[in-house]
């Protein structure tokens, strides 16, 4: 497993928050093929420090990430890319739809017969 150093370009006038912007640039990495699945990610401070962030902020972005399907924590392996943002992003539309129809009253089973019904 190799590690590799994902270029991040972060803009501090953008209202965007940081760790958002870190999350986005770690997914268009991943969605080039600059982070391939397999490969670890550097360390949080590294990354930080190469993106004049605080470290925090890296970390959330991550866990994001690590959320979305798109990477996976082992301690003492460190940070690896686990999928193809493709992935990812179905899992997150999925979330922001659960959430969706929660707030809108319907129940998870109410949900699931929903989407068995538009196949």
């Amino acid at each position: 497993m190799t590690s590799t150093m994902i270029p991040v370009k972060i803009d501090y006038s953008d209202p965007t928050d940081l760790y958002e912007q870190v999350a986005g640039q770690i997914r268009r990495a991943i969605a080039d093929g600059e982070a391939k699945p397999g490969e670890r990610l550097p360390p949080a401070r590294d990354l930080a420090a190469v993106m004049s962030v605080n470290t925090n902020t890296v970390l959330r972005a991550l866990r994001v990430l690590r959320d979305e399907g798109l990477l996976e924590f082992r301690r003492g392996r460190g940070i690896s890319v686990t999928a193809a943002p493709e992935h990812g992003a179905v899992q997150h539309r999925t979330r922001e739809l659960v959430e969706f129809a929660r707030i809108n009253g319907y129940s998870i089973e109410e949900l699931v017969d929903m989407v068995r019904a538009a196949r």
